[in-house]
Order: structure tokens, then sequence, then C-alpha cells
């Protein structure tokens, strides 16, 4: 969540544009984003000359001898009115050279073909340059939440349940799936690419220089895949994955459930936070996407196009309302039941209400599922997450060590102590724990303590041979069958009987704890016994007065 501190001075900026003349928002929100870019660009460049003298490697430059002026670093030392002839330039300035970053008939470059330079005074850019200069924007999640304060000045911003998702929880997704060099992902509702970005993120983390060489012409023209229809949105996904090292992102204008959108069959890999509410109009909705839900709802018919979209045995991680997993409507039902009974569904995470706060309190989960065309389905894992690290009120202030949250997605890379220390935090933070538990579900380990339905059985092994110093405390010798905890396997028998219902609580057992009352006669006594001492206290305040 954006802090007070950065909310302010994004709206002092905003404020600068309008005592410079320029009132319109759309208009204040490109010019900000070109900006950031800008900048970005710059510290990109800084970071890769840096890696190359450490590694002793070339690299390729983004600017070249002849732009070195273009860099933000040299931008803000110049003088007011040579810098502002710079962004003015509109045959060998910045936004040419913006223009020109992507190939020829790149995606990127159609995008940026029209981003042009809209701030008049150079007073006025001077001082937008020197207020965002000060705008600490080191993490990617702050960036994401700037985007998503500066889109929710737009007119209409959110109305179609679009809200940012945050970092914590993408970072999550993305390493229960793992994505590899293998993988063609896409995100149909792509947004600012935050998804993308983070798929792109753990690539880079988990393959060396050489192996991402080798798969570079993949990586940056068929890898990352995406759909949106709004222009802003457009350009700033096509800019942030560009800054993340993807130069040719294939990010489509197209509204991603009409019959414009023709694509199927084509991703190993779907990570996507579609649109919580929306509808569209009948004759609009792409063929075939009906067959699997007849309805307008953008939210279920989104669940029919992944089917679609992903090749056999492709997976995905979606975020969806829980209206989705429980509504009683024939469209609901349907959808649910394509993806149980012909799919392979394997994990139902619940996430806790508070999680897109303070842009919506809508509860929400996580579903994992495969692609099969013929079924699958055997034990849902079902996992009730309570607290995400953070406050799940409008602050969402941090409540676990920061390093420790920020780092929990790579758990498996942790020593057994800092598993551990993970493992004590559990009661703020069910991340780390739904990361572990999960990769043990899949590990070869899963099924040597446990049956099929998750009981817990008694082994006579050594505890190396069962994986315990593979994972946190607790996760190997967890009764996976106890629907009273966090975490428990459902069998597909039993969610078909309950009409594909997949709320957590329709299957999680709640123990209630018997509270034993006093008898009535002893309760009118005791009331009786106070009357009596509260008369003697005012009887003696009326002796004294």
């Amino acid at each position: 969540m954006i802090t007070g501190q950065i909310k302010s001075q994004i709206d002092a900026i905003w404020n600068t544009f309008w005592t410079g003349g320029i009132s319109n928002t759309i208009t204040i929100v490109e010019q900000l984003t070109y900006l950031i870019f800008i900048k970005d660009l710059d510290e990109t460049e800084t970071r890769n000359e840096r890696m190359a003298k450490r590694l002793n490697k070339d690299f390729n430059p983004i600017f070249g001898p002849d732009q070195q002026d273009f860099r933000w670093k040299n931008l803000k030392e110049m003088d007011v009115q040579a810098r502002h002839s710079i962004f003015n330039n509109s045959v060998d300035g910045i936004f040419p050279f913006i223009r020109s970053l992507g190939s020829e008939k790149s995606l990127f470059s159609t995008y940026m073909k029209d981003a042009s330079f809209g701030i008049n005074k150079a007073a006025t850019l001077d001082q937008v340059m020197e207020k965002l200069e000060r705008v600490d924007m080191d993490s990617q999640d702050i960036k994401g939440d700037i985007y998503e304060y500066l889109l929710s000045k737009l007119e209409g911003g959110g109305t179609a349940g679009q809200f940012r998702t945050p970092r914590h929880i993408i970072k999550l997704m993305t390493e229960l799936m793992q994505p590899t060099l293998e993988d063609t992902i896409c995100d149909p509702s792509v947004g600012t690419a935050g998804f993308l970005v983070a798929a792109k993120e753990y690539i880079d983390k988990h393959y060396d220089i050489t192996e991402l060489d080798k798969n570079s012409e993949h990586i940056n023209k068929r890898m990352f895949n995406g759909t949106e229809f709004d222009a802003t949105m457009l350009r700033i996904a096509s800019m942030n994955l560009f800054l993340h090292g993807v130069e040719e992102p294939n990010i489509v204008d197209v509204d991603a459930v009409s019959k414009d959108n023709e694509v199927s069959d084509a991703y190993t890999l779907v990570l996507a936070n579609p649109p919580f509410k929306g509808t569209i109009d009948k004759e609009s909705i792409a063929q075939g996407l009906r067959n699997v839900t007849d309805t307008t709802k953008t939210e279920l018919l989104f669940l029919a196009l992944m089917l679609r979209q992903l090749k056999k045995g492709g997976r995905a991680a979606v975020i969806v309302p829980d209206g989705v997993l429980f509504g009683s409507g024939k469209a609901f039902k349907s959808i649910r039941s394509e993806i149980v009974k012909n799919h392979k569904l394997e994990a139902v995470i619940s996430l806790p209400s508070g999680v897109f706060k303070p842009y919506s309190g809508v509860s929400t989960a996580i579903i994992i599922f495969t692609k099969t065309d013929n079924g699958g389905t055997d034990n849902v894992w079902f996992y009730d997450m309570l607290a995400d690290g953070k406050s799940l009120d409008d602050k969402r202030n941090l409540l676990v060590d920061e390093e420790a949250f920020n780092n929990f997605a790579f758990a498996k890379a942790l020593t057994q102590y800092e598993l551990d220390a993970l493992a004590k935090d559990h009661e703020k933070f069910n991340l780390p724990q739904i990361l572990d538990q999960y990769r043990y579900l899949k590990s070869e380990y899963w099924g040597k303590m446990h049956t099929k339905d998750g009981e817990l059985l008694h082994v006579n092994d050594i505890p190396t041979n069962l994986g315990m110093d593979q994972f946190m405390d607790g996760t190997c010798t967890h009764n996976y069958a106890d629907r009273t905890s966090q975490s428990f396997l459902v069998p597909f028998k039993e969610i078909k009987d309950n009409d594909w219902d997949l709320s957590i609580n329709r299957y999680k057992k709640i123990v209630y704890e018997e509270v034993e009352y006093d008898a009535p006669v002893e309760i009118i006594d005791r009331i009786k016994s106070l009357n009596n001492e509260r008369d003697g206290i005012l009887t003696s305040l009326k002796t004294s007065l």
C-alpha cells in the first residue's frame, strides 16, 4: 500500500502539473509515467554497467554514446531551458529515442509510437523532476502502488473490479508455479504486468547467464504474453517488461474475452488476477466460451478463456472472488465442474478479506489447476490463509521482519535455521507454510508418511529419508486429513456430491469450545448481593452529607 509520505509527494507533483496549466487527468498520468520510465531506464543502465564490470562481461547498452544526455542522472544536472529543449525536440530528442527502443515492428514500439512530450513550460518540468527525484521508488511494489494511485485518479477507475495484486501475493503464486525457460506465460488481464515481471524475476534468479543467453530469443519475443484494452495500461505494461529485460513483450490490444481474441492452445502457464466483476455484451463474447459457462460475467468467462488458451498439460494459478467458488447459478456450477471433472484442480488457497485493502475488502482465493481434457482431480488441497504478514486493515502495516517478508518466496534456498525462524512467525505470516506444504505435497516425499487422503502414518525410517530436513518444522508431520486445521485434503467425490462447491467453509470443521454457565438461581443471587452492596454504599454516602 502507498504510504502517506509517498502519497503526499505524488499529490504535490500532481499539483505542480495543475499550476503549470495541465489539468487533464489522463495527460498527467501519461506524462508522469513517461518520466518514471526515463528515470528507470537510467537506473537499469547503471545496474547493468555495474554487473558487467563485476562479471567482466560485455552488455548491450540502452543509451548510445550520442544519447548520454538522455540519462536521468545527466538530465537533472542540466540548465532548465536546455533540458526542456531535449524533451521538446521531436526529431532527435528523448521521445523519438523512447519510441525507437523496441524493434521496428514490435508491439512495444506500436504502443509507444504515440508517446509524446506534453509539458509546455520548462519550469513545470524542472519542478516535477525535482519532486520525482525525492520519491523513493527502489522497490517494485512501491512503483506498483504509485501506478495504482495514479490510475485511481482516472475517472471510472476500478469500476470493473480491477485492483492491483499485492506484490507478495504475486510472488507466492509465481513461486508455487515455478516457471521455467520452456514455459510460454500469459496474463489475460495484464494490467501493469506485475505477474509477468515476477515470472521474469523468478527466471533470472533460477538460471545462469549462459542459459538465459541461449534462450534470449524465446524470452524476448515469445515467453511473456498478455492482453489489455486500456491504452495507458498497454504502455505501462510494455515499459515495465522492457525495464526487466524483455525487449519485445507480446502485450496485445484486445478485450480478452471478446470475439477479437482468437488465441487457443498457446500457453503453458497462466498467472492472473482477472476483474472481480463486470459483464460483456453477449454478442461480443468469444466463440466457445459460453459453451463452458453460459454467462456474461467476466470473472467466469476469464476461467473459460484460460482453459481454451492453455496447451494440454498447461498450469494456471488464478485469483477469483469467493462467489466463483460457491455461486449457485448454473454458470457458476458449470465452470467449477468443468475444471474439477474435466481437468485437474490441485489447490484452493483462501485469502483473508483484507488482502486487497484499502482498495477493496472482497474475499478471494487462489485456485491452481492443470489443463488435461480428461480429468485427473483426485484430492484437492485446501488452505485457509489467515495472515499474510501485514495488518488486514486499511493501513496494511508490516507485522514481521521485513527481510523475511521479502525473501520468503525463495524458502527452498534457506537453511533449516531460517526455515524454523519463518515457522515461528506463522501466526502473523502464513505464506512460508503455504509454499512449503505445497512443495511437500508435490515432492517425492509425499506418501511416505501419509495415506492418499492425508492421514498421518507411523513410519519406521530415518528423518532424512522422509524429507524432514528439506521442509519447515511440522510440514512432514501434519495431518492433512484434519479438517479443523488450516491445511487439509478433500477428495473428488465429496466435491462432486456438494455440487462442485469449492468454498473452504463447506469442508472445514469448526471446533466450538464448550462454555459452562452458572445456574440461573446462582446468577440471580449474585445480582441481589451486588444490589445490597450498592444500597449499603449509597446509605453510607447519605449519612456523611
